[in-house]
């Protein structure tokens, strides 16, 4: 899936297996794509090669917190019945709480 931001395409992986959900962004270095996980509500950053941005969603792909510039070796937990959205560094900078995200299908 893709998500669009600031009129530029992002691919998206929908985390949608254990495997996914267990490596998430882990080890991968200049990233230029995001990871979704439906329905989790903490992720941590250890064993990543960089720092990334962190979007909470509600289940109307709503905003409602983000974490830019997280650091290697964090944790993260967003409110309650959210789903995680990881993106490049700065890919957040625009995006704001309240904001409604659209993913478009390949």
């Amino acid at each position: 899936m893709k998500l669009v931001i600031d009129k530029k395409e992002l691919n998206i992986i929908y985390a949608d297996s254990f495997k996914k959900k267990l490596l998430g962004l882990m080890g991968q270095k200049n990233i230029s794509h995001g990871i979704f996980f439906p329905k989790i509500n903490s992720i941590h950053t250890f064993f990543m090669k960089e720092s990334i941005d962190v979007i909470a969603l509600n289940s109307d792909n709503i905003i409602v917190a983000i974490k830019a510039n997280m650091k290697k070796n964090r944790i993260y937990i967003a409110p309650k019945k959210t789903s995680i959205l990881e993106l490049p560094l700065n890919a957040s900078k625009n995006l704001k709480i309240g904001q409604k995200l659209t993913f478009i299908s390949k």
